[in-house]
């Protein structure tokens, strides 16, 4: 592959990914297709060569553009969403509009120019896990984990949108024959995420002075990866996996919230008691847990970030190092928050 377009690519996890392919595959051209709202950014692309990277501003939901784009690449990788689960509690319109219409019009225009195509989702497909503590025995056994043929259930406007969209990627492999795979990732954290998500806003809010905040008890459980590591996956996914299936990209770093804001806390030198409790959000789901077996078996991927420590380390060393970039809208994010007593 000589040419992609990698939708939503100036956003958090699309230009990690930009910036993996440009480091790995120099004989890569990407061209980012992004709408810049607000989880899009600029400056997260900055320092790529501009004869690598080109960025097209506008909407994947404009069939005229896309198919302008289309018809000239050899793949698409479609990472652009609209992804807080708050914000679709308040308002769920533009996230039928983006993640189920944007997504029909890149699989037409796919479709029509025979591109390959390549879909990024998320676990949240599949609903939440009993915790731990719930489970017979404690162990792992069937159920515990999501896997590729695990019904989906969704309990949010936004997963029940990005479940959408997974079965008409599913639906036009079948009856078109489009050339697609569908990867469905466990939580992502690392550089350039946006402050609203949970470990870069309590990295934020310690570096600004601001007590951290945690939903309810805290018990619910995410299976953390560093997005470097969802990056390596999809580019494998990409060139070598098998058509019309399913990978579950995790990395085995089921942690609860509790633990992973205590361990922030401690780790940038703070009482691991020093947060605030506060409103738990309305449907938050319990626990989400990844096997990856097919992907590490099949296609034999393994993680860098074996070790969330080790990760969230890396992490909080980028935003200690990178506070232009967050600071201007750190004010504007706590004051929304605050609105909904969060």
């Amino acid at each position: 592959m000589k040419k992609i377009i990698v939708t939503g690519g100036a956003g958090f996890i699309g230009s990690n990914f930009v910036h993996y392919v440009v480091n790995h595959h120099p004989e890569v051209h990407v061209t980012v297709l992004d709408k810049l709202t607000y989880a899009g950014n600029r400056a997260n692309l900055d320092g790529l060569p501009e004869d690598r990277v080109k960025l097209v501003v506008g909407d994947i939901a404009d069939a005229e553009l896309v198919e302008s784009l289309v018809k000239d690449t050899d793949a698409v990788v479609h990472y652009a969403a609209e992804s807080h689960n708050d914000n679709s509690l308040q308002d769920p319109s533009p996230f039928i509009q983006t993640n189920i219409v944007g997504t029909f019009t890149l699989l037409e225009a796919c479709r029509k120019y025979n591109v390959r195509y390549h879909h990024v989702s998320t676990d949240e497909v599949y609903g939440d896990l009993p915790l731990r503590e719930d489970l017979p025995g404690h162990g792992e056994g069937p159920g515990e984990k999501f896997t590729a043929e695990t019904p989906y259930n969704p309990s949010s406007p936004y997963s029940a949108s990005k479940a959408s969209s997974d079965l008409l990627v599913r639906a036009w492999v079948r009856s078109f024959g489009l050339q697609a795979t569908i990867s469905n990732c466990s939580n992502n954290y690392g550089p350039y995420q946006h402050i609203e998500k949970f470990i870069p806003r309590q990295i934020t809010n310690i570096l600004s002075g601001i007590r951290p905040k945690l939903y309810g008890d805290g018990k619910n459980v995410r299976d953390w990866i560093h997005t470097n590591d969802h990056s390596s996956a999809v580019w494998l996914i990409l060139t070598k996996g098998q058509i019309g299936e399913t990978y579950l990209i995790g990395a085995d770093g089921e942690e609860d919230n509790k633990t992973v804001l205590e361990l922030i806390l401690e780790m940038m030198g703070k009482d691991k008691d020093d947060y605030d409790h506060v409103n738990d959000r309305p449907g938050h789901d319990l626990r989400y847990a990844i096997d990856s077996t097919r992907l590490r078996e099949e296609l034999g991927w393994q993680p860098e970030f074996t070790n969330f420590k080790d990760g969230l380390a890396h992490t909080i060393e980028w935003y200690t190092e990178h506070e232009d970039w967050w600071q201007a809208e750190k004010a504007a994010v706590e004051a929304k928050y605050a609105e909904n007593g969060q």
